[in-house]
């Protein structure tokens, strides 16, 4: 079943990971009085419907949850997975362990997809392409299928063979936003390394 939408865009946040070096599940983790899940859920219902990629017993719960046709294969194929069920043209994908991420900022990168017919919008930080915080076109799923079946599972990979509108740091600056909205949660020394500050307790 298709996800429906009626202003042809769509947003989906990627909870299927393993979570292994974190040591328990990263959409449940507790950072500033919610959760990853919760922050992730809020930031993109701001700007689209959202449904979550991942584990129906997990997540249905939360919303409409959307499972991998290729399980096991990383983000990529919750890239295929996403925008083989969605309805919407524009498909913002947001991995839901990047809890910096705001509203304002996934508006900006929907006005910038919609400016270009590129397939991915997709910005580019000091620490590379940010495939987990862009803008998919549907289509997209077609090369994301091709890669999968033949065992590659690299996103960036395949900005060499399609259309792709990188938005860079310095334009990412001028628009207000930091390389730092990308940082992302993997273990717990992260929690104290790049947010040692934080009461994550609440």
């Amino acid at each position: 079943m298709s996800v429906q939408t009626e202003n042809s865009r769509m947003g989906f946040i990627l909870a299927g990971g393993q979570s292994s070096r974190m040591g328990a599940d990263k959409a449940f983790l507790n950072f500033g009085g919610c959760t990853l899940l919760e922050r992730a859920i809020a930031a993109l219902g701001r700007v689209c419907d959202v449904a979550i990629v991942g584990d129906p017993a997990k997540f249905s719960p939360y919303g409409n949850v959307i499972e991998d046709a290729y399980p096991g294969r990383g983000p990529l194929a919750g890239i295929h997975a996403a925008l083989t069920h969605s309805s919407a043209e524009l498909n913002l994908v947001l991995a839901v362990d990047m809890p910096l991420v705001s509203p304002d900022l996934l508006a900006f990168l929907f006005v910038a997809a919609a400016s270009t017919r590129a397939l991915v919008t997709v910005p580019h930080s000091a620490r590379g392409y940010q495939p987990l915080c862009a803008v998919y076109r549907r289509h997209f799923a077609v090369a994301a299928e091709q890669a999968l079946k033949a065992g590659k599972n690299r996103i960036d990979a395949l900005f060499a063979e399609i259309r792709v509108r990188v938005i860079e740091s310095e334009e990412l600056a001028s628009a207000g936003f930091s390389d730092q909205v990308f940082l992302n949660l993997n273990t717990p020394e992260d929690l104290q390394t790049k947010w040692p500050g934080l009461d994550r307790t609440k």
